[in-house]
């Protein structure tokens, strides 16, 4: 029931939510998602309402994008928790560069920020004179594990093509970064790479055409699970059983995936727990502990039928 509330918010554009009833002397943490279309941002949102809830000395406010590339509701999520006067944000950037600016306003307010799961980007953040740390996995070395399955699975010469993530986020260059490191150390052949937006039926369709260009693929990395799905869809729809595929996430929707063989691996980086996690760090800041500093590393795991 909660999932299916979650998805109806998510079709309108964004979302406000507060687990628990405000109370004038708790905290208030925003907290910045990407789109809640997307089953892994769903699950976070259920993650820190259950943290809220388990805390409780703390209100909640959550906003999500409509899609993934819907970046313009992330700016306004700042602002409006800059007017609002919220103690901390915690943001998940859809894109590394756009949300440099918002962020910066909102600690030049005395506001406490926490950056995870998609890093801001180093250069934008040099050129605002902004120093932030990042909590969040290795996306690279995630990707990499997921490859190095794909490459093992089809030895030297192998043909494979990555579907990537927005060109504008961070983890979306780490992980086709990733997956180009198996690429080199297994001697696969990369036959083509093309952005998908994280998008499950832009993902379709971007395979498809793939599929068209390259018959002869044996093996795809999606950069995310949403995506994979997407790619397994094509899969089907082209009676195509003899293609290997990864991707990154460990939604639920992959499990059974995974399990009967469509997909051979996934990446789990354990979002639900990714928010709550930042959300912690953050609240160690606002009640007068030490600013976060570099890379604050959070676990990933590979995951297969095994």
């Amino acid at each position: 029931m909660k999932l299916m509330k979650i998805a109806a918010a998510a079709a309108t554009g964004i979302l406000l939510s507060s687990g628990l009833a405000a109370a004038e002397d708790k905290p208030k943490v925003g907290l910045v998602m990407k789109s809640l279309a997307n089953e892994f941002f769903q699950n976070m949102l259920v993650g820190a309402e259950e943290h809220e809830a388990a805390r409780g000395d703390y209100e909640l406010l959550a906003v999500g994008m409509q899609n993934e590339t819907d970046f313009e509701s992330q700016i306004n999520a700042v602002e409006n928790f800059i007017t609002q006067g919220v103690d901390a944000i915690v943001i998940a950037p859809a894109d590394s560069r756009a949300m440099v600016r918002p962020v910066k306003k909102a600690m030049e307010a005395g506001i406490v920020v926490v950056n995870f799961d998609v890093a801001l980007d180093e250069e934008a953040k040099k050129q605002q004179g902004l120093e932030l740390a990042f909590v969040g996995p290795d996306n690279r070395g995630g990707a990499k594990l997921a490859g190095d399955a794909l490459g093992k699975k089809l030895g030297e010469g192998g043909k494979v093509v990555i579907i990537e993530g927005n060109p504008g986020a961070d983890n979306a260059t780490q992980r086709r970064l990733g997956f180009e490191d198996s690429v080199a150390e297994h001697g696969l052949e990369l036959l083509d790479s093309r952005t998908a937006h994280w998008e499950t039926e832009e993902a379709n369709q971007v395979f498809s055409t793939m599929l068209t260009a390259h018959p002869d693929i044996q093996g795809v990395m999606a950069a995310n699970d949403s995506m994979a799905v997407g790619v397994v869809k094509a899969l089907e729809a082209a009676g195509r059983d003899d293609i290997i595929v990864v991707g990154f996430d460990n939604i639920p929707a992959v499990v059974p995936m995974v399990e009967d063989g469509r997909m051979l691996a996934t990446v789990d980086q354990f979002g639900q727990q990714m928010a709550a996690n930042a959300i912690d760090l953050a609240l160690e800041v606002v009640d007068g502990g030490p600013a976060l500093e570099g890379w604050v590393k959070t676990p990933i795991e590979l995951v297969t039928a095994e």
